[in-house]
């Protein structure tokens, strides 16, 4: 990867004794991920055992490592050397997409009505326009296993509830922005919900914890009431859970 001088990118930016955070774009887009997969993979090869941690996110990568066994100059001089050698690592049409059923409906998606006023649309075109698209995992944060994810079509973007919920059903799909997310447990949220799907998005007792990781593709697909059901899918309403 080269740098570019007139933007200082990418940079490596200090973020403590034993971390280094790398900062690869300045604005977020999804080929970003492209480049952000590709240097998790090379640290995570380089570092080895030193690594303690990587966390990845929209525009930048944060490597925590071992300072016993590195100190801080050494890694830096390793990150930049995995930086000078980085090319873009596209999974191309071997990509595997990541499926969650939904079942959208008022009684789980509250905000569905404020979408239909906002829009113009029918339910059904709603429902259309966020599950034919295909989403990039950009980051995991804010709760385990909940992930961020983009970008979301224009027609359907909302800003943030002004008052949170303070308790949103697990499961919930929901938007904010150009971003769409499900909550893996029950937490506080202000994100806009449209539906609920049975899917385990955080399982601690598997290797991965998270169904779904950084870089992952992810579709959301429509399925009725029955369905949502069989696959274990709670439909008692938003409100009666909030």
């Amino acid at each position: 990867m080269k740098y570019h001088p007139d933007s200082g990118l990418p940079r490596l930016e200090n973020a403590g004794i034993d971390a280094w955070l790398i900062r690869l774009f300045d604005a977020i887009d999804e080929a970003n991920m492209l480049w952000i997969t590709a240097l998790v993979e090379a640290c995570e090869q380089a570092l080895g055992d030193n690594l303690v941690d990587i966390v990845p996110s929209y525009t930048t990568v944060l490597v925590h490592y071992d300072s016993l066994k590195l100190d801080s100059q050494q890694a830096r001089d390793l990150l930049q050397s995995l930086l000078a050698g980085l090319t873009a690592k596209d999974r191309g049409s071997d990509a595997s997409i990541k499926e969650l059923p939904v079942w959208y409906h008022p009684s789980v998606g509250p905000e569905l009505a404020l979408l239909q006023q906002k829009t113009g649309f029918d339910l059904a075109r709603i429902i259309q326009l966020h599950s034919e698209h295909q989403y990039r995992v950009f980051a995991l944060g804010f709760a385990p296993g909940f992930a961020f994810m983009g970008s979301l079509p224009a027609e359907l973007e909302l800003p943030r509830l002004s008052t949170p919920r303070k308790r949103v059903p697990a499961g919930s799909v929901a938007l904010a922005g150009r971003q769409t997310s499900a909550y893996p447990q029950i937490s506080p949220g202000g994100w806009n919900l449209i539906g609920r799907t049975p899917a385990r998005l955080f399982d601690p007792t598997s290797q991965e914890l998270s169904l779904l990781q950084v870089g992952d593709t992810v579709r959301f697909v429509p399925v009725d009431k029955e369905e949502f059901i069989r696959l274990g899918g709670d439909t008692t309403p938003t409100e009666m859970l909030s």
